[in-house]
């Protein structure tokens, strides 16, 4: 299966983590928030022992010392984790890695770490937390992709399943999704439609 999945569900609990493998999700990342070193190793233990035996990949947002510790295989930072984050030991332990970019200068600082993939956000307005960055709009996925060439790259922020045609379309490898499954009347259903999707037909 490709990484990072065309379908990229980002969700905040074990309980979702378990709840997408079972649907199928093929690349889920864990991203919870404010957790201390012991926290975060048992949520990213936990989340690992309930995807084992799916065929789902275990993305660690931000913990990438639990990553390792863990023995986790995917890692995703942001800028401010890009910072004081420990390049070497992290492909030491075999992590692949994708960084979060907004802008011009955060793309140039996430392709010196010469990440597995690239996301671009948000595309659209996003209630889930407050942006210091405007809406990029549809026509930033084809700039990027053009400017980071074989490297994937992610989608992310507001984007829901009936827009996923276009952004595919734009040049997205992959679509970051949070609340459009996990603030959906039926998440089930719609992660089930996320996965029926395919680029080909966009």
């Amino acid at each position: 299966m490709p990484y990072p999945d065309k379908f990229y569900p980002v969700v905040d609990t074990v309980a979702w983590v378990a709840r997408l493998a079972l649907l199928g999700a093929g690349t889920i990342q864990l991203r919870a928030k404010d957790l201390n070193d012991s926290e975060a190793l048992q949520i990213v233990s936990d989340a690992l022992e309930v995807i084992r035996g799916t065929d789902a990949k275990l993305v660690v947002n931000d913990y990438w010392r639990a990553a390792i510790v863990a023995g986790a295989k995917h890692l995703h930072l942001g800028q401010e984790d890009l910072v004081d984050a420990d390049l070497a030991a992290i492909r030491e332990a075999g992590l692949t890695l994708g960084i979060s970019t907004h802008d011009d200068e955060e793309l140039e600082t996430a392709l010196r770490a010469k990440p597995d993939y690239i996301a671009l956000g948000p595309i659209f307005p996003t209630t889930l937390k407050s942006m210091r960055f405007a809406p990029q709009g549809i026509p930033k996925i084809t700039e990027w992709k053009k400017r980071i060439g074989n490297i994937p790259l992610v989608a992310i922020g507001g984007i829901k399943l009936e827009q996923a045609a276009k952004i595919y379309a734009a040049g997205a490898d992959s679509i970051a999704v949070v609340s459009d499954v996990t603030q959906n009347p039926d998440p089930d259903a719609r992660v089930r439609a996320w996965l029926q999707l395919h680029p080909e037909a966009a």
